[in-house]
């Protein structure tokens, strides 16, 4: 017996050095195909070429990321599908997420397998890691992160600003507010938590105009937002049917200014909207854009030229976001894998604790500062916003030219820090 016990032990410690040296698995879900392909492909690939750049750079603790791509097209069954064959036959420790439905369908089965979850959904359900929030549908969601303000904080920086907006004005009587968007979970998400703050600060809300995720005629909702009289409308969708109603409403003579949900508005949406998206103002999470000056440019950069060798493309504001999610993620791994120790997902989790005011290293000046506890999954209380400005034809040229021209240019307009507001907490 003791034989065969040392056997055993000398066995373990040879297999030991091989064990560190395997892939650490992980997931990235995409929607390169459906409803919000418009702005998953940007992100998607900004997550994509972090993580692969990162494999370049050694990977986490001198080891390789193997990194399985899947898309689903935005139909949450599909993602829940691919869950189960990700964390039952490919054991992964992590996974890059994507939209509202499905991350939200999600939320009890990576808890009970500990499997962090980054998602590109930043629905405010997904923030009460302790479930305390005694808010109804709302669980305890302690392995479910996302990089940037939530969509109901985002909304709420945007209204702050509107009311500052209205007054500098020198505009009389209540301002008017109303959210636009699908019935959907995702631009459903903010919308309690935007209309209830704007009768905290005095608006008038609006009954809510609905368009679908997916372009199309949108005459009649503009209409109907210009019978209303409104001053400020969210737009709650991804820009591609977004674009649909600026369009629309330029051509129907409608005058408000649009806030844009934080996917709502892009450089790829104002090439394609032209004038129509001037005006627009939205949220952006980095603390730059593409061909800004920061010291963490130059890493992206680097990031960019892993599937745009050349270095030509111009990146939009999602690739960023991107690059920054897919690097908190691989910090928490290395974080995880101190010490000799296992990458599981237990332990990556505890390594988005382990850092407060957290930027990626090298990233500075790029990602924005995040800080998650086990309690409170909202990473940032910080709104930045900008505002798209056209100012001429965007038909006849790429985005970097136009973007190098002037003829379009995103313009910071104010940064919003919130109050961490205990009731504002998964809502």
């Amino acid at each position: 017996m003791a034989r065969h016990i040392a056997w055993i032990a000398g066995a373990l410690l040879l297999a030991m050095p091989a064990l560190a040296q395997q892939p650490i698995p992980v997931g990235h879900l995409m929607d390169n195909s459906g409803a919000t392909s418009d702005v998953g492909v940007p992100y998607g690939q900004g997550v994509a070429d972090a993580l692969a750049w990162r494999n370049q750079q050694g990977g986490v603790a001198g080891r390789r990321l193997a990194v399985t791509g899947f898309d689903y097209g935005y139909q949450a069954p599909r993602a829940v599908s691919q869950y189960q064959a990700w964390s039952q036959r490919e054991r992964v420790v992590a996974i890059q997420g994507w939209g509202t439905a499905d991350t939200e369908a999600l939320v009890r089965f990576v808890t009970r397998d500990r499997i962090p979850y980054i998602s590109a959904s930043y629905s405010a359900a997904l923030t009460d890691a302790g479930g305390r929030s005694g808010r109804q549908g709302v669980e305890a969601a302690p392995y479910n992160f996302f990089y940037g303000p939530s969509y109901s904080d985002a909304l709420r920086g945007m209204l702050q600003w509107a009311k500052q907006d209205w007054e500098r004005r020198g505009q009389q009587g209540r301002p008017r507010y109303v959210h636009m968007g699908a019935n959907h979970p995702y631009p459903n998400s903010p919308k309690e938590a935007g209309e209830a703050l704007a009768r905290e600060l005095g608006f008038e809300v609006l009954p809510a105009i609905q368009f679908a995720l997916t372009p199309g005629d949108y005459t009649a909702q503009c209409l109907t937002l210009r019978s209303q009289g409104a001053n400020y409308a969210y737009l709650g969708n991804t820009a591609g049917s977004n674009i649909s109603v600026l369009r629309a409403c330029q051509t129907a003579g409608v005058q408000v200014q649009f806030l844009g949900n934080v996917w709502g508005m892009d450089e790829n949406a104002m090439k394609a909207a032209g004038v129509a998206a001037n005006g627009v103002v939205f949220p952006v999470r980095t603390a730059t854009v593409w061909g800004g000056e920061a010291l963490g440019m130059a890493a992206i950069n680097a990031i960019s030229r892993v599937s745009d060798p050349a270095g030509t493309a111009y990146r939009p504001v999602h690739y960023l976001a991107g690059a920054c999610a897919a690097m908190l993620m691989a910090e928490a791994m290395e974080t995880a894998a101190e010490g000799g120790g296992q990458v599981t997902g237990e332990r990556i989790r505890n390594g988005f604790y382990a850092r407060q005011n957290w930027v990626p290293r090298g990233f500075e000046g790029v990602c924005v500062p995040s800080t998650f506890t086990n309690e409170d999954h909202r990473g940032t209380m910080r709104v930045a916003l900008y505002r798209a400005v056209v100012s001429g034809d965007t038909s006849q040229a790429s985005i970097a030219d136009l973007m190098r021209a002037g003829t379009m240019r995103l313009e910071p307009v104010a940064t919003i820090d919130l109050e961490r507001r205990r009731d504002w907490l998964g809502w």
